[in-house]
């Protein structure tokens, strides 16, 4: 069985990116019988909160995504522990022991002599007693993944045939002198726990992927597919974040967006489908297919959604909507035909108690 999974970060609102991967993921998931994990990963202590964690299960969940498992990564802290001992055991990973202003001052200096900043290495040269020397002045290591220095080289379901030099890059650092347990690694280890068997994710995480196979197969496991699909951005150009709120699922949500404009301007923007939307989550997880999605970085016009959810709402039956009309107190024996009158006119159902008013009257003419 296929096994997909979506593992945002619980600091700050979902925006329309990241349902582009959630939804890519769970449609995936849902077209070939696969099961589909929502994962947090919620290592950063200082900026993880709970209530952005319970407002990415509300955002998902409005979307129409319903996941088989929901893990923390902060409830797996002493898998990474053993997964770190596995590598240590393994002569794999290694302690460095430089500040991060220690390493600012390396890169600038390589900068200057016109070399790319990837560390040195100067841990490795470390002698026992320099080391013990320097764990009594205080100092902690964090712990680095020594990479092969290979060509690692995967079959992308976007990019197609893809490669990096892992000699290129720096060894990543596993885990922080004080033990915190950085996306890299705590990523890997779950994904080969939980049998992950396809990673969708967007294109700004390419460069992760070839360190992520050798640590997949430092650790004894087979790596799972790749795909990394196109970004999104705003109108302007801007990237999106979760830490600025803007375009966030819960600002469409609270501005009466119908989920299904959301779904088919997150999953279709940026293919070769027209962006338009479906009668349900079954019906796009039949349309889609990796092969369609553009390389290109594309745009979103927030309009689009505002444009698809009039058009889902005028398509409401009155039975579709009776019980929303009933609590704005549009109800009884005229209720079916002011719905059939008025939809047209409307882009939010909440502008209904409004047309209410006009068919029922009195109305004071304006008289200019």
């Amino acid at each position: 069985m296929r096994i997909f999974r979506f593992a945002p970060s619980p600091t700050g609102y979902l925006h329309i990116g990241n349902a582009r991967t959630a939804l890519w993921n769970y449609l995936l998931a849902l077209k070939c019988g696969g099961r589909f994990i929502l994962r947090l990963d919620d290592t950063d202590v200082e900026r993880s909160r709970e209530d952005y964690a319970r407002a990415i299960e509300t955002d998902l969940a409005w979307l129409g995504i319903r996941w088989s498992r929901l893990e923390r990564q902060s409830a797996r802290t002493g898998r990474y522990v053993a997964a770190l001992e596995q590598l240590k055991a393994r002569g794999l990973v290694y302690a460095a022991y430089e500040t991060p202003e220690e390493l600012e001052r390396k890169r600038r200096r390589q900068a200057a002599r016109g070399l790319p900043p990837i560390y040195d290495r100067a841990s490795l040269k470390l002698t026992v007693e320099e080391r013990t020397a320097l764990e009594a002045r205080g100092r902690r290591p964090h712990w680095r993944f020594r990479l092969s220095g290979a060509d690692v080289r995967w079959n992308d379901g976007v990019r197609g045939p893809s490669h990096i030099e892992t000699s290129s890059l720096s060894d990543p650092v596993l885990v922080r002198e004080d033990g915190t347990v950085l996306y890299t690694f705590a990523s890997v280890v779950d994904d080969a726990d939980m049998g992950v068997t396809d990673i969708v994710r967007g294109e700004d995480h390419v460069a992760n992927t070839a360190v992520q196979i050798e640590i997949f197969r430092a650790l004894g496991v087979e790596p799972p597919d790749f795909a990394h699909h196109n970004l999104i951005v705003a109108a302007s150009g801007e990237a999106m974040s979760k830490r600025t709120g803007a375009l966030s699922l819960r600002s469409f949500r609270e501005a009466g967006a119908d989920p299904l404009a959301v779904a088919a301007v997150a999953v279709l923007t940026g293919t070769s489908e027209p962006v338009q939307a479906h009668p349900g989550l079954e019906a796009f997880a039949a349309l889609i297919d990796l092969s369609k999605i553009s390389r290109a970085l594309t745009k979103f016009d927030p309009a689009e959604i505002e444009h698809l959810s009039a058009r889902l709402l005028h398509a409401k039956s009155f039975a579709e909507v009776r019980d929303d009309l009933a609590a704005m107190g549009i109800a009884g024996l005229k209720a079916e035909a002011f719905w059939g009158a008025v939809r047209g006119n409307l882009a939010r159902i909440e502008e209904a108690p409004g047309w209410w008013h006009v068919v029922n009257g009195p109305i004071a003419p304006h008289v200019r």
